[in-house]
């Protein structure tokens, strides 16, 4: 049988799909980096560049501190950890994925002196590889973890609430679990510095319109009571209050992001861990997790034309890291070959006890948008002002 590629969305055929993008919109593609219109928010300027490349040049780079002051900012940042967690078994948590970032951040905290308690949330669809890595990144660096373990016929559940849901942003039910896990640990634990791998370098460009904030409980479970069938669940939430008021003003607890304070690199950081920690690189961006290649390869390009490659191979563009000519030689590549997208939808569809047929039928349905469904978003962007207005400069 003739293994065919699957053609990937590069040159806006796609952007049919999703409804947010004007029909009288015009394909085009940033002179800079390689978003385009398949981004219903993108803007470009006279030059062709894109308001991305702008957001990069006038936000986030005067941002990133150069890295005498990065080290300044980590030195303090590790004296508070380590003075915080004096007498305690743990300084800081982690959340470990067995992706790049939080592997490499693992690593670096405890070259930094620190004594993490690693939190893996297993929502399951960890590939082997993921939980290989896991376990090689522990063992190695001789790290306590604790793996939670969400209920299957609960994670399946809210899973299937946003297929039907027809929202872009599938991987709502992972993310959230995940943090509301990790921050009943550190609850637990008594922790109250949350390492995050988060980073300027991979993660520059992440367009608003291809997702919404997988945080939002009220969103959450809004979707699971339309959608969903069980009427009690013991999934992981952590609503507003306590993510917004109660755990970093009440409790005192951050959530912190040195991999903003020092020279990161992507493919530097594969290799080291690589060469030294027995990890093994997966293929692309956060797929560790199954359902995630699945989303981010086949549902979001064939439902809504979105290719998150773009954001991901644009980010490394703005950072040096990868030239545009390379990042339009990855585009040209297929997301999925037939044999493994076969494979990967059986998978998908077993896993969520649907058929084959049942799982393309969720994907060809009409999109909708976050703003559909119950949101937190307005009593966010209220906090967020009256943080930045009144609470901020009290602080510096």
């Amino acid at each position: 049988m003739e293994n065919k590629p699957v053609l990937a969305p590069i040159d806006g055929t796609l952007i049919k799909k999703a409804s947010f993008v004007a029909a009288d919109k015009p394909y085009q593609v940033c002179t800079r980096c390689v978003m385009d219109t398949t981004d219903p928010g993108i803007s470009f300027d006279e030059a062709g560049e894109c308001f991305h490349c702008k957001r990069f040049d006038s936000v986030i780079k005067p941002a990133w501190p150069s890295p005498k002051e990065g080290l300044r900012k980590l030195n303090i940042m590790l004296s508070d950890i380590k003075a915080e967690g004096k007498g305690k078994p743990y300084d800081c948590i982690i959340g470990l994925s067995g992706g790049v970032d939080s592997s490499y951040l693992a690593v670096k905290l405890k070259e930094w002196g620190l004594r993490p308690l690693a939190v893996h949330v297993d929502a399951g669809w960890n590939s082997e590889l993921a939980v290989k890595n896991i376990e090689e990144i522990c063992r190695r660096l001789k790290i306590d973890l604790v793996t939670h373990v969400v209920d299957w016929e609960e994670m399946r559940d809210v899973q299937l609430a946003f297929l039907k849901s027809n929202l872009a942003n599938q991987d709502i039910p992972q993310d959230h679990a995940y943090f509301a896990a990790l921050y009943q640990y550190a609850i637990k634990s008594k922790i109250k510095f949350v390492m995050d791998g988060r980073n300027y370098a991979t993660e520059s460009i992440l367009p608003q319109e291809w997702g919404y904030d997988a945080m939002d409980a009220t969103h959450v479970k809004d979707i699971q009571k339309k959608f969903g069938e069980l009427k009690k669940s013991n999934y992981p939430i952590v609503g507003f209050f306590n993510l917004h008021i109660r755990f970093p003003f009440l409790l005192g607890m951050k959530r912190l992001a040195p991999l903003n304070l020092i020279k990161y690199s992507k493919s530097s950081a594969i290799d080291e861990l690589e060469k030294n920690y027995g990890w093994r690189y997966y293929g692309g961006k956060h797929f560790e997790s199954r359902w995630t290649r699945f989303f981010q390869s086949y549902y979001l390009p064939h439902k809504f034309g979105y290719d998150k490659r773009k954001a991901h191979l644009s980010s490394l563009i703005l950072t040096g890291e990868l030239t545009k000519a390379d990042a339009h030689a990855e585009l040209c590549k297929p997301l999925y070959d037939n044999c493994t997208l076969a494979e990967h939808k059986s998978f998908i569809a077993k896993k969520l006890r649907i058929s084959e047929d049942e799982l393309d039928c969720f994907i060809k349905q009409p999109v909708s948008h976050y703003t559909d469904y119950k949101n937190s978003k307005s009593k966010l962007d209220f906090l967020t002002k009256v943080y930045r207005n009144f609470v901020k400069p009290f602080l510096r």
